[in-house]
C-alpha cells in the first residue's frame, strides 16, 4: 500500500491526467504507462498498431524501472524506438506489490521529468 503522501500524489497525478488527456474518465495504470511510452518515444499525434502499443508499454516499464537498476537504456533503433537491456531480474512480486512499485516509479518519473506542478 502506498504511504499517505504517495497516495495523495497519486490522486493528484490521476486528476491531472484525467483533466488533460481523457474525457473525465479516470486513467488506469496501463493508460498512464501508454502515455509515458509515447512521451519516451517522442512521437505524438499518431495512431499506433496493437503490437506498437504493447511496445510502448514495455518502453514505459523499462524507463520507469531503470532508476531502480533493473534496466539500462542501450540506444534507439533507426526508427527512434528506445531499447533497453535487462540488468537485474525483477524479484517475484504479488500483483498488489507490482502495482505499488509501478505507482511509486511513475510518481518518481513525473518528479524527475518535472511534469507536474
Amino acid at each position: 500500500m502506498l504511504d499517505k503522501a504517495n497516495k495523495e500524489d497519486w490522486q493528484r497525478l490521476i486528476d491531472l491526467i484525467k483533466d488533460k488527456f481523457s474525457d473525465g474518465e479516470e486513467p488506469d495504470l496501463d493508460a498512464i504507462l501508454f502515455l509515458i511510452g509515447v512521451r519516451e518515444l517522442g512521437i505524438d499525434k499518431r495512431r499506433f498498431k496493437k503490437d506498437e502499443k504493447l511496445d510502448l508499454l514495455h518502453i514505459a516499464i523499462c524507463r520507469l524501472l531503470a532508476p531502480y537498476g533493473y534496466y539500462k537504456l542501450i540506444g534507439a533503433d533507426e526508427q527512434g524506438w528506445p531499447h533497453y537491456e535487462l540488468i537485474e531480474k525483477l524479484p517475484a512480486l504479488k500483483a498488489g506489490e507490482q502495482s505499488i512499485l509501478m505507482k511509486e516509479a511513475i510518481l518518481r518519473y513525473f518528479d524527475e521529468e518535472e511534469l507536474w506542478p
